[in-house]
């Protein structure tokens, strides 16, 4: 056996997990694995903040599919990670954090730059290591990536002491079954349990399929479709379930929820089956749980089983990983018309034809709802949006039409400002020839504007747009709408973006009227380098429809245009 260094195994480890590039920023405790990594033939991406590399490693994970890795020294380099490998949890995606660790005599001291990050990040990861000894590195980092993507996936932390790194030992990757103790998913749901939820929905004359990441996450987009084509279900998305049913499709009612469609959440509301794929029954989706879906039967299909009524009642649940659900229930599940049902639905969705209108006039100044619908256009919804947190996300939501699978990366459980920017520059390198662009607001920009200076180090082509009204957007709507337009702290200054990316060495562009704004995407899209397109828009805006937070779905605050045109 070769003998390595605890800080040869990372890497040793990390080629052997298919890793080829890591987000991360030097520091003390982690310059052994930093000085090791020059032998190694991964790509290191040094962003400006430790925040921002985990970021990128989750919106590595989110494009790819794979498990994203980030890297950083102790104490406040792992802390900062904390808001990241957060993000991570609450939307499941599988990165691996490896942080420095002051050396094993002093741990416990307050030694310089000593943080116990495997306490502080307990309630946020999936799992998380402290390794004491060298020879249980590479079984640690081997079982660190099985958790990571193994069920529901999620975030695992790994804190390895400087003298462990430094410390030697006879590497073998281990090859042993993982023993890791985990709850086990059945490869298949009783017959009993498929027989009694296809008889549910077979008899079900208003029934709608809800849909979640989970779809996404199992690989399911094809089979939802075959399912929802077979019983011509209607199909109703969460935010993080956009693209896993084409957005364009007639079964489709688009997001449900807080700013979801009127339509869609009238289904939801009226229907007598749901079935619910890989979601949760998060409160911005159901509002209040005492009215939410009153008159239906409801069918969960979960892995997590600690999910399965936790936040609803369910009438029959599903344990098991949504595709192999899928597979299992369209052989038993009949074809079925639904046309009384189909028909109100579209009697629904044509009493909301306010924002149809809306993408084609033109308003006095520029709508962020143009600038989004008309993005839609000119890349032809192909491209892979990262879009930030606040109206900017729910804009993009309702007006980027997203047909296929991962083309909307977003922090949803969280809601994290800032997450928009970092996560595109993983997307990049997780996906090199995809179109990527950034949808953010001009606060949620400024948190993590230092990443403009990643993406010139690394020569990687993305496209910014911030929808620029000068506001903490979602926050000052809520002021206007719940506190009498008392506008505390949501007004923000913001540099020149502009000239911001200038000095970076980017291409920038400022747009203030409709008639600009495809000539500024197409000009974005033919540059060869990153693009920053300022959108000065509507300074009080806002997002229609809007549920407010613990209401019925039915009680939705509607466009003022929706309101005169149901008169």
């Amino acid at each position: 056996m070769a003998i390595r260094t605890g800080a040869q195994i990372i890497w040793e480890c990390l080629m052997r997990e298919n890793v080829s590039t890591v987000f991360g920023y030097p520091g003390g405790t982690i310059l052994p694995a930093y000085d090791a990594m020059l032998d190694y033939p991964i790509h290191h991406v040094l962003t400006r903040h430790e925040q921002g590399a985990t970021h990128a490693a989750d919106g590595y994970a989110r494009a790819s599919g794979q498990v994203g890795v980030a890297i950083a020294t102790s104490g406040p380099g792992a802390t900062n990670m904390v808001t990241g490998i957060a993000t991570a949890m609450l939307d499941s995606s599988p990165i691996v954090c490896i942080t420095g660790q002051v050396g094993t005599a002093v741990l416990g001291t307050d030694a310089f730059q000593e943080v116990d990050i495997t306490g502080v990040t307990l309630p946020i990861t999936k799992h998380n290591y402290l390794v004491m000894r060298v020879e249980e590195l590479a079984a640690t980092m081997r079982e660190a990536f099985h958790v990571a993507r193994e069920g529901r996936p999620g975030p695992v932390l790994v804190d390895i002491p400087k003298d462990v790194q430094n410390a030697k030992c006879e590497f073998a990757y281990p090859d042993a079954p993982i023993a890791f103790p985990r709850r086990r998913i059945p490869a298949q749901v009783p017959d009993d349990e498929l027989e009694r939820a296809a008889e549910m929905l077979n008899q079900a004359e208003r029934p709608v399929i809800l849909a979640g990441r989970g779809v996404l996450l199992s690989g399911a987009a094809q089979q939802l479709r075959e399912f929802a084509e077979k019983t011509q279900i209607p199909v109703v998305l969460t935010l993080l379930g956009l693209g896993v049913f084409p957005r364009q499709h007639p079964l489709c009612l688009g997001m449900a929820g807080m700013h979801g469609e009127a339509y869609a959440n009238r289904a939801v509301q009226n229907a007598d089956v749901l079935i619910a794929f890989g979601m949760r029954f998060d409160d911005r989706v159901t509002g209040n749980l005492k009215t939410f879906a009153k008159t239906a039967k409801k069918i969960h299909v979960e892995i997590d089983r600690s999910e399965i009524a936790k936040n609803v009642h369910v009438d029959l649940p599903l344990l098991g990983d949504a595709r192999a659900v899928l597979e299992q229930l369209i052989p038993r599940v009949e074809t079925k018309p639904r046309e009384a049902w189909h028909d109100q639905i579209a009697e629904w969705r044509s009493e909301t034809q306010a924002r149809d209108v809306l993408r084609q006039e033109e308003t006095e100044g520029l709508a962020p709802a143009h600038v989004i619908h008309d993005l839609w256009q000119a890349t032809e919804g192909k491209a892979v949006v990262v879009s930030d947190v606040g109206q900017n996300q729910m804009w993009e939501a309702q007006y980027y039409r997203h047909d296929e699978p991962r083309t909307l990366i977003t922090s949803g459980g969280l809601g994290t400002m800032g997450f928009g920017l970092p996560a595109a520059i993983g997307a990049k390198f997780a996906r090199p020839d995809a179109e990527v662009w950034v949808v953010a607001g001009d606060g949620g920009f400024q948190m993590t504007q230092a990443e403009l200076a990643t993406i010139v180090q690394e020569r990687i082509k993305i496209n910014i747009a911030i929808i620029n009204n000068g506001f903490l957007g979602m926050v000052r709507q809520w002021q206007q709408m719940f506190y009498e337009r008392r506008y505390a702290a949501t007004p923000i200054s913001s540099p020149d973006f502009v000239k911001l990316a200038d000095a970076h060495g980017i291409s920038a562009l400022r747009v203030r009227r409709r008639e600009q704004v495809i000539p500024a995407v197409r000009s974005a899209r033919a540059n060869p380098g990153p693009v920053l397109i300022d959108f000065r828009v509507q300074q009080e805006d806002c997002v229609y429809p809007m549920v407010p937070a613990g209401a019925d779905l039915r009680e939705m605050i509607r466009r003022p245009m929706e309101m005169e045109m149901a008169k």
